[in-house]
């Protein structure tokens, strides 16, 4: 089982996310691979059994480099149903947009059928920084990346 960390970041705030996120998937003993989005074709995603995308927030949503991956996707619909996938971002403000970001990723992933979860505890949504993640975010990066590789576990059976 492989899960693919997706992300764009202009300023490293957001691959600092997907590097912790990506620790806590090995600490579920599960293979990962992290990537640049402008490194991924939509055929790549076929290969994944959970895809963690994260962006940086510009103006609610995710970056154009992200949602040029996603409706490139499209040629694929279908053929990602049922796998696992999750969100995060850095954002420039508490109310910068961090939760509409995350659900943009989201709302496309469940269109094409993927599994989603929410958190009952903070970050409902997946994890957001404001500005450069602290060792607090790090460590909720950390718990979502096992959280993920956990419900990967359980959907595809080990």
């Amino acid at each position: 089982m492989k899960i693919l960390i997706g992300y764009y970041s202009r300023t490293g705030n957001t691959k600092k996310m997907a590097i912790a996120i990506a620790r806590g998937v090995k600490k579920e003993k599960l293979a990962v691979d992290v990537r640049d989005i402008r490194r991924i074709r939509p055929r790549d995603l076929l290969k994944y059994q959970a895809i963690i995308f994260g962006s940086p927030t510009y103006y609610g949503l995710m970056a154009a480099e992200m949602k040029r991956l996603i409706d490139e996707s499209v040629k694929f619909h279908g053929r990602l149903t049922g796998k696992v996938g999750g969100a995060f971002t850095s954002s420039g403000g508490i109310a910068g947009g961090g939760e509409t970001t995350i659900l943009s990723i989201l709302e496309a992933f469940m269109i094409h059928g993927m599994i989603v979860f929410g958190e009952s505890n903070d970050y409902h949504y997946g994890p957001v920084s404001i500005g450069t993640p602290d060792k607090k975010i790090k460590v909720i990066c950390e718990i979502y990346g096992r959280k993920i590789a956990r419900l990967v576990k359980k959907v595809f059976g080990q």
